[in-house]
């Protein structure tokens, strides 16, 4: 499952986004995992959420992503929970078709493996895909 959440900067993403982690942290059976491009939400987020700054792996592309998100999975099969900030600004790309290729991957892959996926988009709705829309 994806829950896709994207605005222009400053319509208030990444408050609703410390929201969702929070309340994740008390009520998901597994363990909840963060990607930020840097780590802006340190001191915002409860202790026990596994906080990963995607700078430091070079997360540049959506392949480089996918790859990376299913080696976190494979090392850790108790994850439930995925919050992705910023996902255009951390591969680097403007809204365009492959992010909705990377979303559908994101829903085939969190059906599979039982884990939920939401992620943040720093982008006015309008250039939000067709397909991007079923997941907002």
């Amino acid at each position: 499952m994806v829950r896709l959440i994207m605005g222009v900067k400053g319509s208030g993403k990444t408050k609703q986004l410390i929201e969702l982690i929070n309340n994740a942290a008390k009520d998901e059976p597994g363990n909840v995992v963060c990607i930020e491009a840097n780590r802006n939400m340190t001191y915002d987020i409860h202790y026990h959420i596994r906080l990963i700054d995607a700078d430091e792996y070079k997360l540049n592309s959506y392949e480089m992503f996918r790859g990376f998100i299913s080696g976190l999975y494979a090392g850790n099969y108790d994850i439930s929970h995925v919050f992705i900030d910023n996902l255009c600004k951390t591969v680097g790309r403007e809204v365009d078709k492959d992010t909705e290729l990377f979303l559908n991957w994101l829903d085939a892959f969190g059906e599979k493996n039982n884990i939920k996926f939401t992620v943040t988009i720093s982008a006015d709705l309008s250039l939000a895909t067709d397909g991007m829309k079923r997941y907002l």
